[in-house]
């Protein structure tokens, strides 16, 4: 269990968050108060208030950032985006969560036979879902897309989004000193300072050595993370000037040596694959990949549904690889196989939350499944309704943003803009095996939609923006024709 140090971290945030505001620009502050409270609070540790969501290392930063960024600066958030795709996608991932509450106001429950009697005994049951659920919910998903929203605003601009790689990057290399020294000793850097071990030891155990997990939910998010920072290295180092380009490099080598150190096959192949892209292809095929990787982690659920991917080759394949890694994909696979069924019993709306969404024992309601990727939770809690809403609004992006470079020159278009994309990207595609959807996540997806839709609208956010969309602050500016574009 957490101890009272864990407690006092997420009670203290608040004041950390005060001080970042007062002392650092806008951007920056948003930046590290979600990075840092991201890295830096305990996980699995929350404070369960009544009526409304838990207060853990995800919600806490959102809302104060959303909350000084409104109420101290005085810099509003617009609610609502501007194009109309996202923000169709926005009420859609918001009050589409109502019919979900209101389809599962049945509990479930579960009894086992006495002896071999007849006679059934009530064992466990989960509740059903009721009417004042709905706002708990809704709350929830406002929360969520809190990150996305600031960053659609104030995190769009090619200088914040400099800052927003530079923040990655500053964060890998901090955490570098605890994961090395778990790397060597094995990880106890939460049980010191926290009390508590936040998963299975045994998965921290890989290749005769450990995988290191410091003060995240699993040793996964933190190989994705060190994989993501090593692309916004490679990002800055390409637009850095020469005196500093080597130095940057020599970051990129250390960063890959440390995403090594972390035994995540998936994480390394991003970095091997991704890194070099960043590095030295043109803008536009950046763009290109970033899209192409989207629409297929968008679609490859819906190619999974309807039994269109060929599970057994792919588990085959990776065989000559790793029999290890194999094995934890099958496993993977059978878990997505169990879970979609589960789920096509309420496609449209989910199950709702409690675990309803699980298999359970018929008779103890102990959970036999393990659902590792996001999309699978999602589609699952939520059904077609809130999948469609969460990962067309974190895929939509990277069209608008292909989209908008078609009619932009190589010259204006902002050269971290395409990393950003690719990293969001190479998010999507690892929700595809984990649930590695974070409040960074959805600063990059916001991040990339602001910049879209500045393209799109000129002069969308130069006056003061407007509460709803920033629709107000359009004006009749229009971009000078080009001769070349991005794609």
């Amino acid at each position: 269990m957490p101890n009272a140090v864990a407690y006092m971290m997420l009670l203290a945030w608040p004041l950390v968050s005060l001080v970042l505001f007062r002392r650092l620009p806008l951007e920056r502050a948003i930046l590290w108060c979600i990075i840092a409270g991201y890295l830096l609070l305990p996980p699995v540790a929350e404070f369960d208030l009544p009526l409304v969501p838990d207060m853990d290392k995800f919600a806490i930063p959102s809302i104060m950032a959303f909350g000084l960024c409104t109420f101290m600066l005085r810099r509003p958030v617009p609610l609502l985006p501007r194009h109309p795709a996202a923000l169709v996608l926005v009420l859609l991932f918001v009050f589409g969560v109502i019919p979900t509450v209101l389809t599962n106001g049945e509990p479930m429950l579960f009894h086992k036979i006495a002896n071999a009697d007849p006679i059934l005994i009530l064992n466990h049951q989960l509740p059903g879902l009721r009417w004042r659920d709905v706002g708990s919910v809704i709350i929830n998903q406002v929360i969520v897309l809190m990150p996305f929203l600031i960053a659609r605003r104030y995190l769009s601009t090619p200088e914040a989004h400099r800052d927003l790689l530079l923040a990655l990057v500053l964060g890998a290399l901090a955490y570098s000193i605890p994961a090395l020294f778990e790397i060597r000793f094995s990880p106890q850097t939460n049980v010191w300072v926290y009390g508590f071990f936040q998963h299975d030891f045994s998965q921290m155990i890989r290749m005769g050595g450990y995988r290191p997990i410091v003060f995240l939910p699993h040793a996964l998010w933190l190989a994705f993370f060190v994989a993501t920072a090593l692309m916004a290295a490679a990002a800055l180092a390409r637009t850095a000037a020469a005196e500093r380009r080597w130095r940057l490099g020599l970051v990129c080598g250390y960063l890959f040596l440390l995403l090594i150190g972390c035994k995540s096959l998936a994480s390394l192949a991003y970095g091997l694959v991704f890194t070099p892209v960043v590095a030295f292809a043109p803008l536009r095929w950046q763009l290109r990949m970033a899209l192409v990787l989207g629409l297929i982690a968008v679609i490859y659920p819906m190619l999974r549904n309807a039994g269109l991917i060929p599970t057994d080759d792919v588990v085959a394949y990776f065989e000559t690889i790793s029999v290890d890694r194999a094995h934890s994909l099958g496993f993977r696979f059978d878990n997505e196989a169990q879970l979609l069924a589960r789920a096509a019993e309420k496609p449209w709306f989910g199950w709702g939350g409690w675990g309803r969404n699980l298999i359970l024992h018929e008779e103890s309601g102990e959970i036999l499944s393990i659902p590792d990727g996001r999309w699978i939770i999602v589609f699952g809690t939520f059904g077609w309704l809130g999948y469609i809403a969460e990962m067309g609004l974190l895929a939509l992006p990277l069209v608008l943003l292909a989209w908008a470079a078609r009619k932009t020159s190589v010259q204006s278009f902002s050269p971290y803009a395409a990393p950003i994309a690719l990293i969001l990207a190479a998010t999507l595609v690892d929700m595809l095996l984990n649930a590695t959807l974070i409040p960074v996540t959805w600063m990059c997806a916001g991040a990339v939609l602001g910049y879209a839709e500045r393209l799109i609208y000129p002069g969308l956010f130069r006056e003061r923006p407007a509460l709803f969309g920033g629709i107000q602050a359009m004006s009749s500016e229009t971009s000078a024709p080009t001769k070349r574009s991005v794609i």
